[in-house]
């Protein structure tokens, strides 16, 4: 079942996607994102968006090696509090804003995915639901001071400090929250490729 030779190409500035490729044991190879904004119909679903923006992202790549034995791989990931989305904040007033709309409260996390083999192009999203617990000023501004998390939908990132103390519950995949759903990639690469060796 397992192809150890296969390479995962991640179009992604992501340190933390990088990671968790890597953790699955997938060769890897990176290649920088295309400058396509990141725009989307107004009567989207909300649902609808990250995979989208993962499908928009792939099509306006320019990867022009061959395919074989690799996997092309685009995602985009999005807080969502109450089907309103949370990009990464611009400045502190921003981050400091949303980490009090998320305190004591529950959103969504939603990351969509798109792979491409050099015979297939498949998609998908995935969703965790996550609840902080109530956060103090004082909690707000030292995760903002020592975390810094102005690359982080939603001013946060789920393994950082604000993530081991203020974080009560999810429902779903913790690495989904992360910014890639690993076993849903897993499985997908499984059913694309590793079932349907290359000739």
């Amino acid at each position: 079942m397992w192809n150890s030779d296969l390479t995962i190409v991640l179009a992604s500035n992501s340190p933390r996607r990088k990671q968790l490729i890597e953790a699955m044991d997938f060769r890897l190879e990176t290649i920088s994102p295309s400058d396509s904004n990141e725009d989307y119909p107004a009567d989207l679903p909300f649902e609808q968006i990250p995979i989208y923006l993962a499908q928009k992202k792939m099509h306006s790549l320019h990867y022009q090696k061959p395919l074989h034995n690799k996997v092309l791989l685009t995602a985009d990931t999005i807080v969502f509090l109450n089907g309103k989305p949370l990009g990464k904040p611009q400045n502190e007033s921003q981050a400091r804003q949303m980490l009090n709309d998320l305190s004591d409260n529950e959103h969504l996390v939603i990351t969509g995915c798109c792979l491409k083999t050099d015979k297939a192009e498949y998609s998908f999203s995935d969703r965790s639901l996550v609840a902080f617990a109530p956060l103090t000023e004082e909690e707000i501004s030292y995760y903002i001071s020592k975390h810094r998390p102005f690359d982080k939908a939603g001013s946060y990132g789920i393994q950082d400090w604000i993530g081991l103390t203020g974080i009560e519950r999810i429902e779903g995949s913790y690495y989904n929250v992360m910014g890639l759903p690993c076993q849903k990639v897993y499985q997908t690469i499984r059913n694309m490729v590793l079932r349907k060796p290359y000739e």
